[in-house]
């Protein structure tokens, strides 16, 4: 799941007035973080039953490092190990568990997902309509709606604050939401040309897509 599986994924930083809007915030982050390194906590939230209580899933956490464009390492630790790694061409996703790496062109399928906010060119008005979200939990909120009607998901939010994405919340459909939380966020630290290049685990199955 990129953040969620096969269409999340996987945001996150560059020093801005606390009083700055959340778009404000949000532009001079992408401007000026060119790659970045952290960790994540990331909780599913499914609308609420009959009796009105949502369940939330059993929380997930990991890294990630980014660089721009389209390059990244999104790694699931816990409660299960899963990779996810884009090297600008390609996705691959390792389930270690079923020692199976399935791969797909990274191509059209960056553009309207969750990861191009994340990890993608600093052109995001091309694929989302960017609207101010108000203040909650200490945090100002920027709303994306993807323009594209085949996306998994029907809107982003991000919760930022002095100029550094620590929240990310993405409703689907379904009513299902992914809540990710960022933390020790490493804004341009230095990564290797072929940091990114996929390294095929031994004896791993591995299914084109």
């Amino acid at each position: 799941m990129i953040i969620g599986a096969a269409s999340v994924a996987c945001s996150l930083l560059f020093a801005a007035s606390a009083s700055a809007s959340a778009l404000e915030q949000f532009k001079s982050f992408a401007a000026g973080t060119k790659s970045a390194k952290g960790e994540f906590v990331q909780r599913q939230v499914k609308k609420a039953d009959a009796g009105g209580k949502a369940k939330v899933s059993t929380p997930a956490s990991g890294t990630f490092e980014f660089a721009r464009p389209g390059k990244f390492i999104w790694t699931y630790l816990k409660p299960y190990e899963q990779l996810l790694q884009a090297d600008g061409d390609k996705l691959y996703i390792y389930d270690k568990d079923l020692s199976q790496v399935t791969v797909k062109k990274l191509g059209d399928a960056l553009g309207s997902s969750p990861a191009a906010i994340l990890f993608g060119s600093n052109d995001l008005e091309k694929n989302f309509t960017l609207a101010e979200a108000g203040t909650r939990d200490g945090l100002e909120w920027l709303k994306a709606t993807p323009k594209a009607k085949d996306t998994t998901f029907d809107e982003i939010t991000i919760g930022l604050r002095n100029g550094v994405p620590e929240a990310m919340e993405l409703r689907d459909s379904f009513g299902q939401t992914s809540v990710l939380a960022f933390k020790n966020f490493q804004k341009n630290p230095a990564l290797a040309a072929n940091h990114f290049k996929f390294v095929m685990p031994k004896g791993a199955d591995v299914i084109n897509n």
